[in-house]
């Protein structure tokens, strides 16, 4: 566009729930002059539109948007209030939809009750008026107002929407239904209010499954500090953290939250990085270290000199990096929209052309009925040419009507979705499902995914003459006095081989770097090389090639010493989860190409890597390499790339991957911002995913193959005057429950083929 872009525009339209409807508002908003780049993000419901200085503003996209059949609750001019009412959207957008299921349901489900005995057993009396006052709150209040509304928008702006299709199906069978208080006919009216009813169900489970994904960002915000204490003119204040400024002073104290990211300028600690790198283990902070915002400080007092603010930190890098992701297209359209934008226009054409012809040429069709009536009793060749003329065009629209094909995905995804809970396996979206079965690249996050997230106690090597019992006494006896991560995984593993603490006293924290007490007189000291040299103790040489040797394998060493000589050494890791190589074994079995990416250095990845049998291994990414990473995967393989991870550091990665995965032990950042959550975390619920979802998919093909080829067949046949509009009831009927008998069917056939989905 020849003018420069003054600002994006942000809109939200809660009713964009798939790519067809995403592709509609694009192609709305493209028609509008002055209007550049167009992002659409059905995950959150956000409209972006970049406009020029003479494009139009937010009124004027709300309005074009809305003429395409879709409402605009929100509009926002840059990002600066939009996250404020978000929240309220989506409930009060969830609520509107329970409420008109609700709406619907109860008179739709009476009007079943009454149709029943009616046609089988005994005609109720005044029946017809009693099912039209029932049906119409359904078909035309606040049931189906909304429906209809969005599609004469559609129709007036020249696109064929999915509620074109359901004012197609519902509000001639009611009003052709009326017809009966003054011609003897079938009715249509019990029709007209369950295909609205299951429409609106569906709209009622898009929303419930729909409604939480947007919550991963805001979630992110919260973690952050609301408040930081700051030196200013010798006195500590405190102050709010959106008041912070690059260069002031923080101080943070044990158990708090950083502020934001910044460098240590004064004393040592541990931090608890997690949120940031995924990785268990709390790091090593000294002067000149620096340090990421809402981190956590374990132990030490620190003075850290802010250096970055606001927009500019960690975490509001990685809300960006969520929010990219989320607005990338995927190129999948669903099967199902693609099939309704051509099949509206074609069956309301049939239908009109059959009214037509048959209305100027009965008598050359006349001996088709004539034929059909020799073993179809309905068929009656002596009624008059308007009569026939308008059974004709009936008969087209009610069995064209999408019953069938509306619930072809839904009820796949509700079976499939159901025998996944059951199993520990949340699936959020059919568009997850579908991509699934196509996956060829399977990308890991090591920490909590493939490792259990928590350090354990792997070896305990004595000095040369030294007794491994005496080393994990004394070790275990002073660290059980701290809190820190390491210790409690020392103090743990010697309990796990039989080995009780002791006591202890005189117990002394030095510093970040270990810790010292008495133990049966002796005085002991556990931390790094570089401490145990500072105190003089001796024989740390004779321990140095097992500590390189542990240290290469990725496992944190400590140095137990007493009375200033080395007693030996003590290693923790993040050990493996019992079912990773099964489960990594299975991915193979798939034919997948397994890649592990993680924060971790190159040696401790490798080290596990080589023991599960991975196929790529890239260490030590940051996340916002992670993202690049899975980009570069999808470059190579096509989209078909899946991530599974736990922490909020591959929140952006999962959003960017075809098919993200958490594990549900992980961070709620991860499982909001995941399409696939393994809740019980075990990696094989990978595997049982992966399967499930291409058996859910294969059952979704089915019925779109049954309900379009029902639809293919039947159409030609109501069109020649063959098949009476009851009859297409009830045959509309039996198609809708064909296709939910067979989504049932997937139940017993998953559980058949595959005995093992849960993980045991």
């Amino acid at each position: 566009m020849a003018d420069m872009t003054l600002r994006t525009i942000t809109l939200t339209v809660p009713g964009m729930g798939s790519d067809h409807c995403a592709g509609i508002v694009r192609k709305t908003l493209e028609r509008l002059e002055g209007v550049g780049e167009i992002q659409t993000n059905i995950a959150n419901h956000h409209v972006r539109v970049a406009t020029s200085e003479n494009g139009p503003d937010g009124e004027a996209l709300k309005v074009a948007v809305e003429g395409a059949g879709y409402d605009v609750a929100a509009v926002h001019d840059e990002r600066e209030e939009e996250s404020a009412d978000e929240a309220g959207i989506e409930e009060a957008y969830l609520g509107q939809a329970r409420k008109r299921l609700i709406i619907a349901a109860v008179p739709t489900a009476l009007i079943m009750l009454l149709m029943m005995p009616h046609m089988f057993w005994q005609p109720i009396p005044g029946y017809l008026a009693i099912i039209a006052v029932l049906a119409f709150p359904v078909v035309f209040l606040y049931g189906g107002i909304a429906t209809h509304r969005s599609s004469w928008r559609s129709l007036r702006n020249g696109t064929f929407n999915m509620d074109v299709l359901i004012s197609m199906g519902s509000l001639p069978p009611y009003l052709i239904g009326l017809i009966g208080f003054v011609y003897p006919m079938t009715s249509f009216i019990e029709m007209a209010a369950t295909i609205m009813t299951f429409h609106l169900l569906g709209r009622y489970l898009e929303a419930l499954a729909k409604g939480r994904a947007s919550q991963a960002i805001r979630r992110l915000l919260t973690l952050g500090a609301k408040t930081a204490r700051v030196e200013r003119d010798g006195e500590e204040i405190e102050v709010p953290v959106k008041e912070l400024a690059p260069g002031d002073i923080m101080i943070v104290r044990p158990g708090d939250k950083v502020p934001t990211d910044g460098e240590v300028v004064e004393g040592e600690s541990h931090l608890d990085e997690s949120l940031a790198t995924g990785e268990s283990i709390p790091v090593y902070k000294g002067t000149g270290d620096g340090v990421i915002g809402a981190t956590i400080n374990k132990e030490g007092r620190l003075r850290v000199k802010a250096t970055r603010v606001g927009g500019d930190t960690f975490l509001a890098q990685v809300v960006r990096l969520i929010d990219q992701a989320q607005g990338s297209r995927v190129p999948i359209q669903e099967f199902a929209d693609r099939m309704t934008g051509r099949f509206v226009p074609a069956v309301l054409l049939i239908a009109l052309a059959s009214l037509i012809v048959w209305a100027l040429f009965p008598e050359a069709l006349r001996p088709i009925l004539d034929w059909g009536a020799t073993f179809l009793p309905w068929v009656n060749p002596g009624a008059t040419t308007p009569v026939l003329a308008i059974l004709a065009a009936i008969a087209v629209l009610v069995i064209a009507c999408p019953c069938a094909l509306g619930l072809a995905t839904p009820t796949a995804l509700m079976v499939g979705s159901g025998i996944g809970a059951e199993r520990g396996i949340l699936i959020r979206s059919g568009e997850a499902i579908q991509t699934f079965k196509d996956v060829k690249v399977m990308v890991l996050d090591k920490t909590g995914t493939i490792t259990r997230g928590e350090p354990k106690l792997t070896d305990a090597i004595p000095a040369e003459g030294g007794d491994e019992t005496r080393l994990l006494t004394l070790a275990a006896s002073v660290e059980n006095a701290s809190e820190h991560p390491i210790a409690r995984a020392i103090v743990d593993g010697a309990r796990e081989r039989g080995i009780a603490p002791g006591e202890v006293s005189e117990f002394r924290s030095t510093g970040a770097r270990g810790v010292s007490g008495k133990v049966d007189g002796e005085q002991v000291l556990i931390g790094n090389r570089r401490l145990l040299e500072e105190e003089g103790v001796t024989g740390l040489d004779a321990l140095g090639d097992d500590m390189q040797a542990l240290e290469g394998k990725g496992r944190t060493v400590v140095i137990v010493a007493a009375e200033g000589r080395a007693c030996g050494i003590v290693a923790v890791a993040d050990t493996l989860k019992e079912e990773s190589m099964e489960a990594i074994r299975g991915m193979h079995a798939l034919g997948l190409h397994v890649v592990m990416i993680t924060g971790d250095n190159e040696r401790a990845a490798r080290a596990v890597a080589d023991e599960v049998g991975i196929d790529e291994v890239q260490a030590g990414v940051l996340p916002e390499g992670k993202v690049d990473a899975i980009r570069k995967l999808q470059e190579k393989h096509g989209n078909h790339v899946a991530m599974v991870g736990d922490g909020i550091n591959d929140a952006a990665a999962l959003k960017q991957a075809n098919v993200g995965i958490a594990i549900g032990a992980g961070a709620d950042v991860a499982i909001e911002a995941a399409d696939v959550t393994l809740v019980r975390g075990e990696l094989t619920g990978v595997v049982d995913a992966m399967h499930l979802s291409r058996a859910t998919f294969g059952k979704i093909v089915q019925n779109l193959i049954w309900a379009s080829g029902y639809n293919v067949a039947a159409i030609p046949i109501a069109a020649a005057g063959l098949l009476h509009p009851m009859i297409g009831v009830i045959a509309m009927t039996t198609s809708s429950l064909s296709v939910i008998g067979n989504s049932l069917l997937l139940k017993q056939r998953y559980a058949r083929e595959q005995p093992k989905g849960d993980g045991s």
